[in-house]
């Protein structure tokens, strides 16, 4: 069974979570401040952390900034319903995923089971062959072996959401691609009511990547459909996955 750590100190909430989450067949254990939750999350022993925002001595924000520098776990934040400023801040500090609260026991274990879906799929991918596939499309290069990123031949630091988000999104580039497909296939969840974890990984990349290529813009936004990754090339180029 999973072991999963929630840092969160509501422990009436943790000691419910527990309850609920052993008849899902999911371990979860519970730390109750930031201090105490930095230390267990960086020993290697969780599947993926949940973690509330608001902590006492240190933020959640704060504790996930700590994370990131040194652990590539998972991690769902908790955030207050309708502060879609947290939402947003949580996910561009590298948050895999938010929920907000108060929330449904089922719609927790829903996105637990989504993250632990495509993070067990990463880990048991095939090692990179000698020689790897290659994704291009026109400044961009991605090497899906090494899991590498260029843009205009130079690196690119991408997380493993924004890497998956990308590559969907140049394997149907010139096509559009609605908000809950990208959500789908990215995230491993249905997009629910208000969800805007999808807008704010594309807003990502398109920082990392530069808004525009070829003098017009590289991602595109179509109100009330999705994203589409527009195709910039010289007449006769295709793009090409070798």
């Amino acid at each position: 069974m999973s072991r999963i750590l929630i840092i969160d100190d509501d422990v009436d909430l943790c000691e419910l979570l527990t309850e609920y989450l052993a008849s899902e067949g999911l371990i979860l254990e519970s730390a109750h401040d930031g201090a105490e939750g930095e230390q267990r999350a960086l020993s290697n022993e969780y599947a993926m952390v949940i973690l509330d925002v608001m902590l006492p001595g240190v933020s959640g924000f704060e504790l996930l900034r700590r994370l990131r520098v040194r652990t590539a776990v998972p991690v769902l934040m908790l955030t207050a319903r309708g502060d879609d400023v947290d939402r947003i801040v949580g996910l561009e500090m590298g948050a895999d995923d938010y929920l907000p609260k108060p929330f449904n026991s089922r719609e927790l274990v829903a996105r637990i089971r989504a993250i632990l879906r495509r993070t067990q799929q990463e880990a048991g991918e095939p090692a990179p062959r000698i020689t790897p596939s290659i994704l291009r499309v026109g400044d961009i290069e991605m090497d899906l072996g090494s899991l590498e990123v260029l843009c205009q031949g130079k690196p690119v630091e991408l997380t493993a959401v924004e890497f998956k988000l990308l590559e969907a999104l140049l394997r149907n580039a010139g096509t559009i691609l609605s908000r809950g497909e990208l959500t789908g296939a990215v995230l491993g969840r249905s997009l629910s009511p208000y969800d805007r974890s999808i807008d704010v990984h594309i807003s990502k990349l398109r920082k990392k990547l530069g808004d525009k290529a070829g003098g017009t813009e590289r991602i595109k936004s179509l109100r009330n459909s999705g994203y589409m990754y527009v195709l910039h090339r010289a007449p006769g180029d295709e793009a090409d996955h070798l």
